[in-house]
């Protein structure tokens, strides 16, 4: 289990809805997907990688909605930069396959979880 926090801290995490319009794979990792993400008006467009390339193919993420950490600090993946993460349920073990959150098509791009 992970340490408690206080609610200050946890408030501090934002989540937002995106849609994934692009899905790439990197030539340069054997892990990664790469993704463009529209995250709605305020936020625009970012690009988010995630290492699911193993379990998942483009069709999985294309043109489905789902929860997106937006408030991350960039992180230099490879030759290219992450601008937040996709949120997942973890599927229980090292390298065990981990399982997609798929948002209803109703939820508003940008909109913030709570």
């Amino acid at each position: 289990m992970a340490e408690t926090i206080q609610f200050d801290d946890f408030v501090k995490v934002e989540m937002r809805v995106g849609m994934v319009m692009e899905v790439k794979m990197p030539d340069w990792s054997e892990k990664l997907l790469e993704f463009r993400v529209n995250l709605g008006e305020e936020l625009g467009e970012r690009t988010v990688f995630s290492a699911v390339k193993k379990w998942y193919s483009e069709a999985d993420f294309l043109n489905k909605k789902f929860p997106f950490v937006t408030n991350l600090a960039e992180r230099k993946m490879g030759p290219a930069v992450s601008q937040g993460m996709m949120m997942m349920v973890d599927g229980g073990g090292h390298d065990a396959k981990p399982f997609l959150i798929i948002l209803d098509d109703q939820a508003e791009l940008g909109a913030v979880l709570c």
